[in-house]
């Protein structure tokens, strides 16, 4: 199989009718769920359930194995489970490079510079850490199965003698303004996917890049639109409409994919926010009930930064007392706030979980 030869940007065979209505309905969810982020009171916190999930399965679409509740351990302290599991790693590394990016671009465009920045915080530290993070590839690579030799890939992507040239063009097309920023949006990424710029991570920066182009184009209040619970659940169909480019040309069905994606997406992320908003008002109140505490709020916002966590990660961060931190753990337990799921065992203490925001994620389904 021959190198892919990428069509340069802004394409003129696009069928711009086809996909009048597709554009109108996912241009309004999108919004929907902007004016909900800019709602929120704490965005930083009510939205990690959304950035962890998005990291998670980001990450699972290129194979990574680790769950939520690894992440979760992770962010409460239990450091090992990094060396225990690398794809932990993978998914830390993920979420960072999220929030590197999203600040990065309060103060500069997204350029080549920004997206190498993103893979080698991306690949630090993981299995592709020999695959030069941060360097547009200099050798030919393709995909296809473990085994499979060039002349069997299902693709090839572009020669890279010509890499650096598509990649200025690219970053050309970002950085200008095409019929429609969502149909824009479809051609940024697909683009970038075929161009495989790196030896590995391609398929992650590339859906990094959705959310960071529609808060420079202004389509997004933050850069919190997180797509890959879709392409996860779809990810057959992800793929074969990106193949269709490849192999005929066809970019109509990857844009009426995508934009299918981004209008499900949008209203399955705006129930997600609206039922965690819903849950830190109720929760306040419950714990309140349960406490009678003037710590009510250090409390709550500890439970939804730290849904898994341990006796004395609660202490650390709550600045709270140790005598009066006990108590208020044990009256939380005793109302049914967190659930025991380890008991202490000698030095180690127990381990608690705020089930009821887990669950928020865990039960929407994304079709």
């Amino acid at each position: 199989m021959k190198p892919y030869i990428p069509k340069e940007l802004p394409l003129s065979n696009i069928d711009f009718h086809r996909h009048f209505k597709a554009v109108g309905e996912s241009n309004a969810e999108l919004a929907r769920f902007d004016e909900l982020l800019q709602g929120l009171p704490q965005p930083e916190l009510l939205l990690a359930p959304l950035i962890n999930e998005e990291a998670l399965l980001s990450s699972r679409i290129e194979g990574t194995q680790a769950t939520i509740t690894d992440v979760l351990k992770y962010d409460a302290g239990n450091k090992k489970i990094i060396e225990q599991q690398n794809d932990v790693q993978e998914v830390i590394n993920y979420r960072n490079t999220m929030e590197f990016a999203g600040q990065q671009l309060s103060q500069r465009q997204l350029s080549l510079g920004l997206v190498r920045e993103m893979h080698q915080m991306l690949m630090d530290g993981t299995r592709g850490t020999e695959k030069f993070p941060g360097t547009f590839r200099t050798k030919q690579n393709y995909i296809g199965h473990p085994n499979a030799t060039i002349e069997e890939a299902a693709f090839v992507p572009p020669d890279p003698i010509r890499l650096q040239s598509d990649l200025e063009s690219w970053e050309r097309y970002v950085s200008g303004n095409d019929i429609e920023i969502l149909l824009q949006c479809s051609l940024v990424h697909a683009q970038f996917e075929l161009l495989h710029p790196f030896n590995d991570g391609n398929g992650r920066v590339g859906r990094l890049l959705i959310p960071l182009f529609l808060y420079q184009k202004k389509k997004l209040s933050k850069p919190a639109f997180y797509i890959s619970g879709f392409l996860e659940k779809n990810r057959d169909l992800y793929y074969q409409a990106l193949q269709k480019i490849s192999l005929h040309d066809d970019w109509d069905t990857w844009i009426e994919f995508f934009l299918y994606a981004v209008t499900q997406q949008a209203k399955t992320n705006s129930i997600i926010v609206k039922k965690i908003l819903s849950l830190y008002e109720n929760m306040k109140n419950k714990i309140q009930i349960a406490t009678h505490s003037q710590y009510t709020i250090n409390v709550l916002d500890f439970l939804f930064s730290y849904p898994l966590f341990q006796g004395n990660k609660f202490l650390k961060e709550s600045n709270i007392a140790k005598k009066t931190a006990d108590k208020l753990l044990l009256q939380l337990k005793n109302a049914g706030i967190v659930q025991e799921t380890e008991p202490k065992r000698g030095r180690t203490p127990a381990t608690l979980i705020f089930n009821e925001l887990l669950n928020i994620t865990e039960n929407i389904d994304t079709n």
